[in-house]
């Protein structure tokens, strides 16, 4: 196991890596100091530059080996997000719809909520049914300023929220 921090313009980034597998990617609080391990690994240093790239609007796409840790269902919603084009937003209702049922919504929901590898599996880019903004793990803050941020780059005209 490996794990390193990047700063970015939402603050502190942890990247742990398993076997060679990105498995987790989230933000830090404030007060909380992660024990550190083997930063130089080639795959820490790879999604550090990729989440810089992304932070500097150079990268729409990650390109990592991700190691999902979760259960079957919680894999294909985490899999699924991953369709969702940068810059785009899919409510969870549309996010049930694609994987077979729309009664799956706070399913999909709670498995959303549980997403262990942010930005890169964009969970930030599902929003409520009324086209609000609801539950994201970083805080909505955060949520709205990725949204903004994505859509900024395709429109080039401004903000989504």
């Amino acid at each position: 196991m490996s794990s390193s921090v990047v700063d970015s313009p939402l603050g502190s980034i942890l990247i742990e890596e398993t076997n060679n597998h990105i498995s987790q990617v989230r933000f830090l609080d404030d007060d909380e100091t992660p024990e550190l391990f083997d930063e130089d690994h080639i795959l820490q240093k790879e999604s550090k530059q990729q989440l810089k790239a992304y932070f500097s609007s150079k990268l729409q796409k990650f390109d990592l080996p991700l190691l999902f840790n979760g259960t079957e269902f919680q894999n294909k919603v985490w899999k699924e997000l991953m369709e969702i084009p940068f810059g785009k937003t899919v409510s969870y209702g549309e996010l049930s719809k694609n994987l077979g049922d729309p009664n799956y919504v706070r399913a999909v929901g709670n498995a959303n909520g549980k997403n262990p590898i942010s930005i890169v599996v964009p969970c930030h880019r599902v929003i409520g049914s009324t086209g609000n903004l609801v539950g994201y793990a970083g805080g909505l803050g955060r949520k709205k300023w990725l949204l903004d941020f994505e859509g900024n780059q395709i429109s080039g005209q401004g903000q989504l929220f």
